[in-house]
């Protein structure tokens, strides 16, 4: 039972009462009342006419519904990383076809494959600009080699920090605060 059904039959109100004193579509309702979870404005406006608090209406998944992560081949996913760290482009897509291979999508994964992805915009950044950098700076080609250098040993440490993490607390150290899968 969903708890917008539990609060409304609590109220003894109908459906179309609730759509009415809320301003929303009845069939909005019955959508919700069947496991669609409420968000944003409809979810603001339908505590306000049920008077109970936004986190109140907001399902808790049942252990049954709560993803299974496999932390042993998300700790392969995040390790497989390091075969691209020098061909940026690989350290995407290895995680990530492994990720849909496994059909191990979960918010743990994506975070892996996210931060990958932040380091490949970066590093394609720096190696763009470092031409540019030189030149603006009279910076010397072995100091922006070495800047290289050092971002692939960051995303090493990166891999293998939150590898050692998954393994001791089944968590990432090092995550973003975003997903940009």
């Amino acid at each position: 039972m969903s708890k917008l059904l539990k609060y409304r039959e609590k109220q003894n109100l109908t459906q179309e009462e609730l759509a009415e004193k809320a301003g929303i579509s009845t069939r909005t309702i019955q959508r919700i009342e069947k496991g669609i979870e409420p968000k944003g404005h409809t979810l603001k406006v339908l505590a306000m006419a049920l008077r109970v608090t936004e986190d109140d209406l907001k399902e808790n998944k049942s252990a049954s519904e709560i993803e299974t992560i496999n932390y042993q081949l998300t700790k392969h996913i995040n390790l497989s990383s390091i075969f691209g760290v020098i061909l940026p482009p690989i350290n995407i897509l290895l995680p990530w076809l492994i990720m849909k291979h496994k059909n191990q999508v979960n918010e743990v994964t994506k975070q892996i494959v996210s931060i990958q992805i932040l380091y490949t915009i970066i590093a394609v950044v720096c190696i763009l600009l470092s031409p540019f950098i030189s030149r603006w700076f009279g910076i010397t080609r072995q100091l922006i080699l070495l800047l290289l250098i050092a971002a692939v040993v960051i995303n090493i440490y990166i891999i293998i920090r939150n590898t050692i993490e998954l393994d001791k607390n089944k968590k990432l150290y090092i995550k973003l605060n975003f997903n940009l899968i």
